[in-house]
């Protein structure tokens, strides 16, 4: 009882839970368009993958703003970041939801973007240093992720039908304002803090093991930001075309389905995050990539609930080596500068990812499909299990535990 009495300990829970919020945001809020397009479709005499293309920007900021979003996270304020986070994602997709021409709307998407690259170096960060158990904390707070990717397509899919496309961008938006005003509150009392510390500190790895992850994780990141934004963006489609016996034709039935395919794998990080805890992170993020090159190809011939079926089985095997592979890069990474580390990735990530969007409405536009995208996301993840293999292993060895010091504020 102790435990939960001790007013650090309840701050780390506080700050946990703002984090874990804030992944699902940071997803629900970039990834209600390639729903929300469904219902756009034909709209200022634009084509699919013309109207597609509006989220380009929005993407690649989401991605490329990351490396000094994780710099003022390491050098300022981790908790005002999240603060700016909140409150700017939130404003930027209500402001979205009024846009009159295609340039408007994309200029909210970018701006959406924009802000939303905050989360990822500083919410992970923070998370990474007010947690003791990381491989469970980094799975959990990849279970609300999962959640924000399941409920974009759904949110967007019920308030275009039900009220109009706009209100798929208003809605949402106005709550993460005021989650932001709340952790506002928050610091204001007291009740978060801006800790300078690991609470679970570890020994800075060797410089040999350090350089040889960093550059072996720089190409497997690439690949898995392109093929799990590959995969998001297109899914809607993907079931508007082969699932229109089931959805119907309707916006709805396309956002519920996908819906269920990620909330059928959000578990999958919590699992994954404690594998990574008990087994070695490399071997864990090399056996989910050899799963997933034979689902990529298979799925590219389903139809039906077959096609279904093998969509979850691929999220969930993708989503649940994320905990690994965030865990590799903590592991490998000096503390003082694990924001900017997770901001160099996910400008990989989330960058090299935003190229998908243009690749996949030119796929779909020139061949009336996927089967050449899946063909190469396949050829994607077999690549990413064969360099996972030349990996350090995090495992070998003891570990040795440092003395907390003092770090830059994340």
């Amino acid at each position: 009882m102790e435990l939960f009495d001790d007013p650090s300990a309840r701050t780390h829970r506080l700050a946990r839970a703002f984090s874990n919020v804030g992944h699902g945001y940071s997803h629900l809020l970039t990834l209600l368009f390639p729903t929300v397009v469904l219902s756009l479709d034909g709209a200022w005499g634009l084509s699919y993958g013309e109207l597609l293309a509006l989220m380009l920007g929005g993407q690649i900021l989401f991605g490329a703003a990351a490396l000094p979003a994780g710099w003022l996270g390491d050098r300022w304020s981790a908790v005002g970041m999240m603060i700016v986070y909140f409150v700017g994602t939130g404003a930027a997709a209500v402001a979205t939801g009024f846009a009159r021409s295609p340039g408007e709307l994309a200029l909210g998407l970018a701006v959406t973007g924009l802000f939303g690259s905050i989360y990822h170096p500083v919410g992970m960060a923070w998370l990474v240093r007010v947690s003791e158990h990381r491989g469970r904390a980094l799975g959990v707070n990849g279970v609300y992720g999962a959640v924000g990717i399941a409920l974009a397509p759904l949110v967007a899919g019920v308030l275009s039908d039900s009220i109009t496309w706009r209100a798929a961008f208003i809605v949402p938006g106005a709550t993460a304002v005021l989650v932001g005003v709340a952790l506002l509150v928050c610091v204001r009392t007291g009740r978060v803090t801006d800790s300078r510390k690991d609470i679970s500190p570890t020994a800075d790895p060797a410089r040999g093991d350090a350089i040889r992850a960093f550059v072996l994780l720089t190409l497997t990141m690439s690949l898995v930001g392109l093929m799990g934004s590959s995969f998001m963006v297109m899914l809607p489609k993907l079931f508007s075309d082969r699932l229109a016996g089931i959805t119907e034709g309707s916006a709805v039935g396309v956002g519920a389905l996908v819906s269920i395919v990620y909330l059928c794998a959000a578990s999958a990080q919590y699992f994954g995050g404690r594998l990574a805890d008990r087994y070695s992170m490399r071997n864990v993020y090399l056996v989910a990539f050899a799963i997933q090159a034979p689902v990529l190809a298979a799925t590219a011939f389903a139809e039906s609930w077959t096609l279904l079926l093998l969509s979850i089985a691929m999220v969930f095997v993708n989503v649940g080596s994320l905990p690994s592979e965030n865990g590799m890069l903590a592991h490998f990474t000096p503390g003082k500068w694990r924001a900017t580390a997770y901001g160099a990735k996910f400008v990989l990530a989330l960058g090299v990812g935003a190229g998908c969007i243009p690749l996949v409405g030119q796929i779909y536009d020139r061949t009336g499909g996927f089967f050449w995208l899946f063909a190469m996301l396949s050829a994607c993840a077999a690549i990413v299990a064969i360099v996972a293999a030349f990996l350090p292993d995090d495992k070998s060895g003891s570990p040795v535990v440092a003395s907390p010091a003092p770090q830059a504020a994340e």
